[in-house]
């Protein structure tokens, strides 16, 4: 019985940290969406601007932690993890690296006004 009463101590532990990491985390994405630094605003790298990237690495950070918490990834072995996880956060990567590429050129093509804004 002394066990049980361990082990749910520790799930509540361990639920209670995953739950700050992640707030923090996402706490930080909505300050730097409000805040919008010049900094981050201003500067481009690879047709994206910092904040952009800096939200794409924080996601990927989040949904990893998710899996790696709550599907209980970290007792599985090395290779079904990296089959998972590292298939799942370069896919996103690449949709989202392609979504935002395509649709800085739509901007780019409109404000240019090669093409009307009345659609």
């Amino acid at each position: 019985m002394a066990h049980s009463s361990t082990q749910h101590h520790d799930n509540t532990k361990r639920i209670w940290f995953v739950f700050i990491i992640l707030s923090i985390v996402t706490l930080v994405e909505v300050v730097l969406g409000i805040l919008k630094p010049a900094l981050l605003v201003d500067y481009t790298f690879l047709s994206m601007k910092w904040l952009n990237w800096i939200f794409i690495i924080l996601t990927i950070y989040k949904a990893y932690y998710i899996a790696w918490a709550f599907m209980h990834l970290e007792g599985e072995s090395k290779g079904l993890r990296r089959s998972i996880v590292w298939t799942s956060v370069f896919l996103i990567a690449y949709l989202m690296f392609i979504l935002l590429i395509e649709g800085d050129y739509v901007y780019e093509v409109y404000k240019s006004n090669k093409v009307a804004w009345d659609f």
